[in-house]
């Protein structure tokens, strides 16, 4: 196991990530927006929250379970849906959803997923959510609905702040994209990374699976980012959500819900669950971080409704932080991928550190079970 035994944190594996992965490939994952605001304030978000905890009470049995919809799951975890993951490692997509699925964790499958939607069904069994990127093409969204619920998701998640690519000035400086198109940069740091680069060129180059033919323009000096985004239907709007909610018949959550008031809207147009979320830090530099936006929005929609979190969690702490902020489950993105640089182990220890850490801080908070998790758990600021 070597290195993988003396990983004993998500940042132990970011640093792991950091070295084994050529330096344009890395900051295309661990990078965000303009001047990467939003990324920063994300962790500065959590790391403000202190916590008050109490005493004398019966943590000896910490219940980790969460209920989404009368359901219930083992453990408050999502995996978010990332596009890409081949860059860091082939197959990368399967390693992370076959991690979670032992686990009991919901993986949500991106439109721009390197693996497409019946391999990922056939491939792992376990909870499957498909995320839709809103495209122009309505009857090809259509599609994809249909082929996630024909292939057994129980979820769909709707994106509704990506309505064009965020600027993403590292990916630019670096030319990353997909299908990666290698200048000479890419070619040294391919050199200085052989391990990478040769499962790179054992894998195939990576493609968007759900999408192929469909994004037109495949050039050279598009991002990722933007070429995505070429494609996005920004004119998304109340009218097209609920053609897309006629469609769907389970539950449908919408990510990337800051405003309180959008998401009042949402619940009322038929949504059944929000997902707070900035993307990362990696759409609208200088938004709010999410954790910041979660109890507002939390308090506009009720308990009755699943708010979820993503955006800058790295530690099982940030995940009570978050249910304390009214959050029934946390989606988490770039911690999985930087353990899927050590494949299905790495993300495997990568989830049992997380959930490790919930635990132990039910304990040490005097919490028993993570959803008795209230507001009353954070310290009064000031």
């Amino acid at each position: 196991m070597g290195r993988l035994d003396r990983c004993v944190s998500v940042e132990d594996f970011r640093q792991q990530a950091r070295s084994r992965l050529p330096k344009s490939v890395f900051e295309f994952v661990d990078g965000g927006a303009g001047q990467e605001l939003t990324l920063r304030d994300n962790r500065a978000g959590f790391e403000r929250i202190r916590l008050l905890p109490r005493v004398l009470t019966d943590v000896s049995r910490p219940d980790l379970t969460t209920t989404l919809w009368s359901k219930t799951h083992p453990t408050p975890l999502v995996i978010s849906p990332m596009g890409s993951c081949a860059l860091v490692r082939p197959g990368a997509d399967i390693a992370i959803a076959k991690a979670a699925a032992a686990r009991g964790i919901p993986y949500t499958l991106s439109t721009m997923a390197t693996t497409g939607i019946e391999w990922m069904a056939r491939a792992v069994e376990g909870p499957l959510w498909f995320q839709l990127y809103v495209l122009k093409d309505f009857d090809f969204n259509r599609r994809l609905v249909r082929q996630a619920e024909e292939f057994g998701y129980s979820a769909l998640v709707v994106t509704v702040d990506l309505q064009t690519g965020g600027k993403r000035e590292k990916d630019l400086r670096n030319g990353i994209s997909i299908p990666l198109r290698p200048s000479l940069r890419h070619m040294i740091e391919g050199i200085a990374h052989p391990g990478w680069s040769f499962r790179l060129l054992r894998g195939g180059l990576p493609q968007f699976e759900n999408v192929r033919g469909y994004l037109g323009d495949t050039s050279a000096g598009l991002t990722i980012a933007a070429r995505v985004g070429r494609n996005l239907h920004a004119g998304f709007d109340w009218d097209d959500f609920r053609t897309i909610r006629h469609w769907w018949k389970g539950p449908l959550i919408v990510k990337g819900v800051l405003h309180l008031d959008d998401a009042a809207r949402l619940i009322e147009e038929g949504a059944d669950g929000i997902w707070v979320s900035n993307h990362g830090g990696r759409q609208l530099d200088g938004a709010v971080a999410s954790i910041d936006a979660i109890g507002p929005v939390h308090a506009a929609v009720g308990d009755g409704v699943p708010v979820l979190i993503d955006s800058g969690i790295r530690t099982g702490m940030d995940v009570i932080k978050a249910k304390a902020r009214g959050a029934i489950a946390s989606a988490v993105g770039r911690a999985a991928l930087f353990g899927a640089v050590m494949g299905q182990a790495g993300v495997e220890q990568v989830l049992d550190i997380l959930l490790d850490e919930i635990a132990t801080g039910l304990k040490l908070s005097g919490v028993p079970s993570f959803q008795e998790i209230g507001p009353d758990l954070i310290a009064p600021s000031g």
